[in-house]
């Protein structure tokens, strides 16, 4: 290609790949938050709630569930996998154990947002509106946990059942990067690469309670849970651009530990007994509801998730 050309293509593809118009919520706001959903959507979906049974027997538990959340062209979406044991040990009380594995990608077809790095301070006049292209990278939520489970019959709640519990998780961001080119301010023309690759983990507790109604051959299992992943932790970033390489976490930059938000999830379970073959219908609903108003900046966000009983 000749060199005009080459020139007169790299001048006008940042305006054919950015959004018409600019997005309100700087580039490392959202990719926070992008992976936060997931791990609600995690919490809102882990297989808890398959009823009582007589005492003394095993109850398994297979789920399978897709999620995607976005936020302007930037995408998180894939699949989410897990399996659970329960045993009842007597009327009341049961016991269960689970685990996880959740793997989604990030994608994007070219974002235009505010570029403003919290973790660290790089020589650029910050923020500024950039073209982010080329994001990609991988979540993966790996997790165990245990919990006990109290079935009452009577009261004014009716039948119910409370569970409390914890579980352990490692949510790793690989490769989770894109490449930026500030369009705006003194800091015109200046690219790069912003990385959020890092591993969290946590220990989290949680608690909730579901309200079992029963209809002929179905189920119908309203729940609401609350988990606090713990610790939080700051958010951790690399920049590279024109003669620097940093890195560093919001926390230790005095922006405070951001990542890892208290969860409140509501589902309802649509169980059809003869088959074992439950579809959380109420998380799709809420899911969507709830998350772009706790979580600023997200757009859409669904899950829809299956268990299979046995």
């Amino acid at each position: 290609m000749p060199r005009f050309l080459r020139i007169a293509a790299s001048l006008v593809a940042p305006f054919m790949l950015a959004p018409a118009a600019a997005a309100d919520h700087s580039f490392e706001f959202v990719a926070e938050h992008l992976p936060e959903v997931a791990m609600d959507n995690r919490f809102a979906t882990l297989p808890l709630w398959s009823g009582a049974t007589p005492a003394g027997v095993w109850q398994f538990t297979l789920q399978g569930a897709v999620a995607r959340t976005s936020s302007g062209a930037m995408r998180l979406d894939g699949p989410m996998l897990s399996a659970a044991a329960r045993r009842q040990l007597n009327d009341r009380w049961a016991v269960h154990a689970f685990g996880f594995f959740d793997e989604l990608g990030f994608s994007s077809s070219g974002e235009r947002r505010p570029l403003d790095t919290l973790f660290t301070q790089p020589p650029l006049a910050l923020p500024a509106e950039a073209l982010f292209t080329d994001l990609r990278g991988m979540y993966r939520n790996i997790g165990a946990g245990a919990a006990f489970s109290l079935h009452k019959e009577r009261g004014w709640l009716g039948e119910r059942e409370w569970v409390v519990g914890a579980l352990y998780q490692r949510v790793e961001l690989s490769d989770y990067r894109a490449n930026y080119q500030v369009l705006e301010g003194p800091s015109t023309g200046a690219s790069g690469v912003v990385d959020y690759s890092a591993v969290y983990p946590h220990l989290t507790p949680f608690a909730g309670l579901a309200l079992p109604r029963h209809s002929g051959t179905w189920r119908w299992t309203p729940h609401v849970l609350l988990a606090m992943p713990l610790p939080r932790r700051g958010f951790q970033g690399r920049i590279t651009g024109p003669g620097f390489d940093l890195s560093g976490d919001t926390a230790s930059a005095g922006h405070g530990n951001v990542f890892g938000d208290f969860s409140l999830t509501l589902g309802l379970d649509a169980t059809y007994k003869p088959w074992g073959l439950t579809v959380d219908l109420g998380s799709l609903v809420t899911q969507a509801l709830l998350e772009p108003i706790i979580h600023k900046g997200i757009d859409q966000n669904w899950v829809i998730s299956v268990y299979k009983q046995f």
